[in-house]
Formats: C-alpha cells, structure tokens, sequence
C-alpha cells in the first residue's frame, strides 16, 4: 500500500506531521479530518529502490534493541523516545528503517503491539502478543527482559539444530565431490594403462569401476541433472502440506537424528509456552502461537489436537499424551504443574533440563557421526583404489 507523508495543524494550534499508508491522498484527508486535524499538505512518499534478501534484520539486532529498549523504559523514558533514538543509533539501515516506521504509527495513537504486527517479517506473532500482553499488565520493561532470554535461547536452539544436520551433509557432499573427481579423472589414467596390458583379463570389481566411470565421464549431464532433479523434487515435496507432514514424521524417526531432532522439539515448545504463559498470553492464544512456530508439522499438529481438547474442557496433559509425539515424563510434569497451578514455572524446568539435554545429545551424535562418517567416506574411496590396483596385484603374483 502506497504512504503519504503530511503536515496539519490541530485544533490548539500545533504543527504535527507523520506517515499513513493510505490508498490514495482523498483517504490520507478523510483520516486526518477524522481526527481534528487541518491538513496543510499531503505528498506521495517516494519509494527507495533497494534490493535485499529477507528482511535484512538478525536475530541478533532484535537481540539488543530489545535489551536496549527493556533498559530505557524501566528507567522511564517514553515508548516514542526510545524508538527514536534505537532507530537512529540502529547500525543496520533495513531495522532503522522498521524502528521509524514502528514509531511513527506508535505517534498517531496506535499501541506499541499494533505498531510491531504491520512488520510481521521481523517480529512474529510471539512477540507482539507477548508486548500486548505487557502493555496491558503495564509490565513492557519485563516482557521485554523476558524476551530477551527466550530470544537468547531460541538462537541456541536453532544452532543446534543447524550442527546436528550440517555435518552429516557436509560430509555426504564431500564424499559426492571425491566420488565424481575419482570417475572423471583418476580411474580413466588407470584404464589407458591398462589398455596397454594387451590379452589381459581384469578382475571384475575392476571391470565394474571402469564400467561406471566410462558412464559417468560420458553423461556426466545425466548424473548432475539427476542430483538437481532430486533436490527439486524434495523441495516441491517439502512445500506441500501433506508431503511436508510425512518428512517431519520421518525425520523425528530416523536413528540417533530424531532424538536430537525430537529433544530440541520439547525443549522449543516448552520455552515459548512457559514464556508466554508466564506473560499473561491466554492459554488457547499460547497453544496457537506455539504450534506455528514448532517448526514440524508433526508436533504441530499434536499441540492443535491439544489445543482442541482444552477448548472443550479438558486439561493439556491428557491430549498430549494421546498424541505420542512428547515423553511421557514430559507430560507427567506438565499434569503436575496443572494440578498445582504453576504450569509456567514447570514447563520452565522441563526446558532447562532439555536444553541440557539438546547440548548433551548434539555434542555426542557428532562423536558417533564423526568415526561413521570418516568411515564411510574412506571406505568408498579405498574400495575405488583397491578396485583399481588389483590387476597390479596379480601381474605381480604371477611374476611371482
């Protein structure tokens, strides 16, 4: 929607001016006549042209303008102040950018959480709710402190996420690279040798390397196209909902993976609910935002079914535990912290223990994927040698 940059006057005689996003100038003066101001003058805004991947905003910039903005507001300075001077001093120009855009829709009446929902790209659903539900608590400077843990936490998170599947890839792209340098270009030097070798019979695993190494170097196109091809199809798979929903339930089964994948799921979910439930944020809201942001469409849909039990009057353990996709011990302490009214405080010590866990289990997966992996990969290129040099080792037996 196109922003039209004004200037008026209000009824006591003071200049304003601001930014509205508004369809053309006729609805720019209507809102502004609606709220007793004189229009002066009303301009299209021009666009920048800039290009950017994403939003061009870090976690870790939201990181400290929040601790920032957590810190001037218990010390008391107003909400359009301190946007002012975090936009001004931000060092990233797309979140000055957002900051001033927040602040100037914070000016003309609207609340700091309404403000922070026309950038939903930069702040997700958890955190406005949790700034709405501060605003109403009139506790911002601790929802904001608060969400700088969890900000703190989900970063972490999402590094361990990133090393428990980084590594096994690199590896297979690795051996991939090694495989395709040792078809194209060493096994064709060892078969022009063995040309020379005239009436000779190669053993068979040497016949066979050489079979697939004369395929791969003449359609080389093929293999590649196959490789990318796949990668294409995984990503339409992975886009459609029901072919997203079948990788996810997969993915938490596979071997020494899914345990990793599974723990790091609980210890997500526990932390944005104890958070939000500890914020005020109502318990069907909570389990909403909660789903939307499990990042696995498996777990997502056993916190809906969840979430539709308790609509009906139930309690949160029990739909859990129908589900199977949480521990039992999990949800025991959950209908624990039910029971005792401190569900916030409980599902804050399941997530410290998981986080424990997560560093535990990710630290040991890479030891155990460490020898496999070098195992795997030297295995492959041993077979492809010994292959090769096997017809020497029997010229030399029978020299012998």
């Amino acid at each position: 929607m196109p922003k039209f940059d004004w200037q008026g006057q209000s009824r006591d005689g003071e200049m304003l001016n601001g930014t509205y996003d508004a369809s053309n100038k006729d609805e720019v003066l209507t809102r502004l006549r609606a709220e007793n101001i004189t229009p002066r003058k009303v301009s299209k805004k021009s666009r920048d042209i800039s290009f950017s991947i994403g939003t061009g905003v870090t976690h870790q910039d939201l990181l400290i303008f929040t601790r920032q903005l957590a810190t001037m507001i218990d010390a008391g300075l107003p909400l359009v102040q301190c946007l002012d001077i975090l936009g001004s001093q931000s060092e990233n120009k797309n979140f000055a950018k957002v900051l001033v855009g927040v602040k100037e829709h914070v000016e003309t009446g609207a609340t700091f959480s309404e403000s922070l929902r026309k950038y939903p790209k930069v702040f997700d659903e958890l955190y406005v709710n949790l700034i709405a539900a501060g605003e109403v608590g009139g506790i911002l400077d601790t929802i904001l402190t608060r969400l700088c843990e969890y900000i703190e936490k989900s970063v972490k998170l999402k590094r361990q996420v990133k090393s428990a599947m980084v590594y096994p890839v690199s590896i297979l792209f690795i051996a991939m690279g090694v495989l395709a340098v040792m078809l194209g270009k060493v096994i064709p030097v060892f078969e022009e040798m063995y040309e020379e070798f005239k009436g000779a019979t190669l053993p068979k695993p040497t016949q066979v390397v050489i079979g697939i190494s004369n395929s791969f170097t003449s359609n080389w196109y093929i293999y590649f196209g196959s490789l990318i091809g796949f990668f294409i199809v995984m990503g339409i798979i992975l886009r459609n909902p029901t072919g997203r929903k079948a990788f996810d339930a997969f993915i938490l089964k596979v071997p020494v993976i899914g345990s990793v994948l599974r723990k790091i799921t609980v210890a997500r979910f526990t932390q944005t609910l104890g958070t939000l439930l500890a914020s005020g944020v109502p318990i069907l809201d909570s389990l909403d935002i909660c789903a939307r942001t499990s990042g696995n469409k498996t777990v997502e849909a056993a916190i809906y079914h969840a979430r539709e039990k308790i609509s009906e009057g139930k309690d949160l353990a029990s739909p859990l535990m129908e589900t199977g996709v949480f521990p039992s011990m999990v949800v025991q302490m959950i209908g624990v912290g039910e029971q005792t009214g401190a569900m916030d405080q409980m599902l804050q010590k399941i997530a410290q223990f998981y986080e424990e866990e997560v560093d535990v289990a990710v630290a040991a997966m890479t030891s155990l994927m460490e020898p496999i992996m070098m195992v795997f990969l030297g295995g492959l290129v041993g077979g492809l040698i010994v292959a090769m040099y096997l017809p020497v080792f029997e010229l030399a037996g029978n020299i012998g």
